[in-house]
């Protein structure tokens, strides 16, 4: 099995684009003993998926179901993704969410659509969508126990091509200098006229700067416009946390 995941590490890396590794996963998968993968960006199956990767092949009617019942954002699996950065076999849900009735009736349902059990590999980079990559069995079948941790080892690897291999979409918004020391600060919680005396500047210079980076993101609020610095990198965790000396 060892030789399997170098074997795939290595042609994962000739990938060009996002079909051609879903192809060498597909196939990998089928040589470890599971009959369905899926490596995703969790937000590909709302209504915002440009930029973002999906490559499965998941039953195509379970799949529409999905979306169409809007469960996509609920689905314990993409939940329990984000709650640790090891692999976890889906009997193993339990113990990372609560799980819910709407959970139970998720999983229920993509068992009549023929998914049984899975190992899914979970990929939470900051400024990055949460995404994993997960090998599911037919339902009724058993999970290939021997070779879950070389299955783990191949979800890392084509989680990391993956990103590489993202297509081209959204694109952050330009910031200036003094629009992300604002940033940075009303991250932290000032108010303009704290971040005024902070840099050196008028209230009025401040609030300006504040209300073009809302522009550029068409942030309806602050705490909004702070999101969406995390999620593009702008600022990290650390920098809208106070230190404590």
């Amino acid at each position: 099995m060892r030789r399997l995941s170098d074997h795939f590490a290595e042609s994962a890396n000739c990938c060009t684009d996002l079909p051609q590794l879903g192809a060498l996963l597909g196939d990998a998968a089928r040589e470890l003993g599971f009959h369905h993968f899926a490596l995703l960006d969790h937000s590909s199956l709302g209504p915002r998926s440009a930029g973002l990767i999906r490559i499965d092949n998941y039953p195509e009617a379970w799949v529409e179901e999905l979306i169409a019942r809007g469960d996509a954002m609920h689905d314990p699996v993409h939940l329990a993704s984000r709650r640790t950065n090891a692999g976890f076999s889906w009997r193993e849900l339990g113990s990372l969410i609560r799980l819910e009735r709407r959970h139970a009736r998720i999983l229920a349902r993509s068992r009549r659509h023929g998914l049984g059990e899975g190992l899914t590999v979970p990929a939470n980079v900051p400024g990055e969508p949460s995404a994993s990559c997960s090998f599911v069995v037919r339902a009724g079948h058993e999970m290939p126990q021997a070779r879950l941790h070389c299955a783990e080892l191949i979800g890392a690897h084509a989680l990391r091509v993956a990103r590489r291999l993202r297509p081209l979409g959204r694109r952050p918004p330009h910031l200036s200098r003094r629009e992300l020391q604002c940033l940075r600060l009303v991250a932290l919680g000032k108010t303009d006229w704290e971040i005024a005396r902070i840099l050196g500047l008028s209230q009025h210079t401040a609030s300006q700067y504040v209300k073009r980076a809302r522009a550029a993101y068409d942030a309806v609020s602050r705490t909004q416009l702070v999101v969406y610095g995390l999620r593009d990198a702008w600022i990290s965790f650390e920098d809208a946390i106070p230190q404590s000396w």
